[in-house]
């Protein structure tokens, strides 16, 4: 889930146990404007992936299940980056012992469906999508991936404040499309960074961002990130 929603510069991540009830409706209003956009244009069977947060991801799942969703699970992004925020504010050295809540190693990607038409293979026939396009015939699609944070040279190449490695979202967008027909959708573009997996895998895509800032930088980085090469995941999946 991003900081905040007005396409301005991002902020560190807030102490989400403290926001108000009037952040607490905005972050829900968000979803619910955005959920029934996303069933229009998506054929049955289709997915939606959401990075989302450990201690808001209830208010996306309710909000687009009451769209009309199935709630498909959750892929578990095991990284880590978030720092701080688990001990009491202003009083770490008065309860040293301590945590307010369990250090995060891992961020929820929750996976979303339109209902299908059918079947889930009358729907694979008719549709080309309904499940999720396995890393090999004989191996599943895992929902445990490991993934470091983006560094060095690709985060030069697209300097943006929530960049995800392409050797994570090469294995999103590819199980997105399990039959590698239809056009992927990034409503949210930034750096472009999910469009550069989609077409370094030779797949359709369309991409949109309204912050011009971040969608000049994403016309410069998204030939970058596709020039990528990225590791084979290990395990199947479930190493990157």
């Amino acid at each position: 889930m991003p900081h905040n929603y007005d396409g301005q510069k991002r902020s560190p991540t807030p102490r989400f146990t403290i926001l108000r009830r009037q952040e607490h409706a905005e972050i829900k209003l968000f979803h619910e404007r955005l959920a029934p956009l996303l069933l229009r244009v998506l054929v049955p069977g289709g997915h939606v992936v959401i990075a989302s947060q450990n201690l808001l991801s209830h208010f996306v799942v309710r909000v687009f299940s009451e769209a009309g969703f199935e709630l498909r699970g959750q892929i578990i992004r095991e990284v880590r980056t978030l720092r701080g925020g688990d001990r009491p504010k202003g009083s770490h050295r008065e309860f040293p012992e301590v945590s307010v809540t369990p250090r995060s190693c891992w961020e929820p990607w929750i996976i979303f469906r339109k209902r299908c038409d059918g079947t889930v293979s009358e729907n694979l026939r008719k549709w080309g999508t309904g499940g999720l396009r396995r890393p090999e015939r004989n191996i599943p699609f895992f929902d445990l991936i490991r993934s470091s944070p983006a560094r060095g040279k690709e985060r030069k190449n697209a300097p943006h404040p929530s960049l995800k490695p392409q050797a994570f979202l090469r294995q999103i967008v590819r199980a997105a499309l399990p039959l590698g027909k239809g056009v992927l959708l990034d409503p949210f573009m930034g750096s472009g960074s999910t469009i550069a997996a989609a077409v370094a895998l030779g797949l359709k895509s369309i991409g949109l961002e309204k912050n011009k800032e971040y969608y000049t930088l994403a016309e410069n980085a998204i030939p970058a990130l596709i020039a990528m090469s990225v590791p084979e995941p290990a395990n199947g999946g479930k190493g990157a």
